[in-house]
């Protein structure tokens, strides 16, 4: 979602749930893992990050987290050359967050990747987790009375 910031493609909305954060409506998260992807991006995206986010709101890899990622790639809910994205959500379920948030559509936002990953998080006994675009986020948070 970080690269989003300055992607034209996605740049209204993520900054727009950027703006919601600043103002206090939401508490932006991340894992250990998106720290280390971001250390390979542009400078602008790494000035982003280091300015947003506090250390303390850096997710650690735990071993309850890899073990769940396991049985997410186990169940073939992502295929196994894309163990980052089970792990994303892992480290989200454990953490027990309400929201996993990113523009990747194709091995996480989306409807049939949720299902997946929250059936697992049932058999495991975690509690379900929402995997959504920040499009998803921004409605609904307006200032404006519709």
């Amino acid at each position: 979602m970080i690269g989003g910031y300055f992607d034209a493609e996605f740049l209204a909305d993520t900054r727009a749930l950027w703006r919601l954060k600043e103002a206090g409506r939401f508490r932006f998260i991340l894992s250990v893992l998106v720290d280390q992807e971001i250390a390979r991006a542009p400078e602008l995206v790494r000035t982003l990050l280091r300015d947003t986010f506090d250390p303390a709101d850096i997710l650690p890899m735990t071993t309850e987290a890899l073990e769940l990622a396991g049985y997410y790639l186990a169940h073939r809910v992502v295929p196994a050359t894309y163990t980052d994205d089970a792990r994303h959500v892992a480290v989200c379920t454990v953490a027990r967050l309400d929201y996993l948030v990113s523009w990747n559509f194709k091995h996480l936002a989306n409807v049939r990747r949720e299902s997946g990953f929250n059936a697992v998080n049932l058999l495991q006994g975690y509690p379900p987790v929402r995997i959504v675009a920040p499009t998803f986020l921004i409605h609904g948070h307006e200032e404006k009375d519709l």
